[in-house]
């Protein structure tokens, strides 16, 4: 499968050659990809270890993909998708964004929406003839790719989203790379609460010292 990645931050560079191991094509997008060769040094590292990755523009990099991983930062992805609603329509979006609100003087974890909205509610609107499946935003971008680094893999992801067959293609992915327990919350609305676990994840992560942890769900 074809398999882009929108952003090559942290999470792009952790899910870009976790997917080429798994025989994914994979492209990562970026604003300007000149400024990300030149400025982004730990992208360009990536690059130059797996040739086989390609860097391109947003509006190239999701012509022809069989799925599209919004890895954006959440207070600009919004802006930086709209412009690909024609694009996307009936693509399966993978959205693994944070509403963190980063304004300046914030000193708690604010997020931006919540409660009464979402961040992948929003994604939804924007791109009204997307697939659009939230997950992955209560971990790590290290334990993505890396179930078993914390508990054996024994701990839990969740999946938002309208529609079951992108669900169900998204839940395959995650399979693949080593998530056992894959639990499907329901409609994209649910992804409401998913993002607000993120002010529990953040103090979690600064009570035990580490971001290498996993919620498990026990039944």
């Amino acid at each position: 499968m074809r398999i882009a990645i929108l952003g090559t931050g942290e999470v792009a560079q952790v899910l870009a050659p976790a997917f080429l191991d798994l025989g994914h094509e994979v492209v990562a997008g970026t604003r300007d990809p000149a400024a990300t060769a030149a400025r982004n040094a730990p992208f360009r590292r990536l690059a130059d270890s797996r040739p086989e990755l390609e860097l391109a523009a947003f509006a190239h990099a999701v012509q022809g993909a069989g799925m599209v991983v919004n890895a954006i930062s959440g207070p600009v992805c919004v802006g930086a998708l709209t412009p690909l609603a024609a694009a996307l329509d009936g693509v399966t979006l993978m959205d693994v964004s944070s509403p963190f609100d980063f304004a300046e003087g914030k000193a708690d974890v604010v997020l931006e929406p919540a409660n009464t909205d979402s961040l992948g509610e929003q994604i939804q609107r924007a791109l009204p003839g997307a697939k659009v499946v939230k997950t992955f935003n209560t971990l790590s971008a290290e334990m993505m790719a890396a179930p078993s680094a914390a508990g054996n893999g024994d701990h839990s992801v969740f999946v938002s989203g309208d529609d079951p067959a992108a669900k169900a293609v998204v839940g395959a992915l995650l399979r693949s790379l080593g998530w056992r327990d894959v639990i499907d919350l329901g409609g994209i609305r649910t992804s409401r609460a998913t993002e607000m676990m993120l002010p529990m994840w953040v103090t979690l992560s600064k009570a035990v010292s580490t971001h290498m942890f996993g919620f498990k769900i026990m039944r």
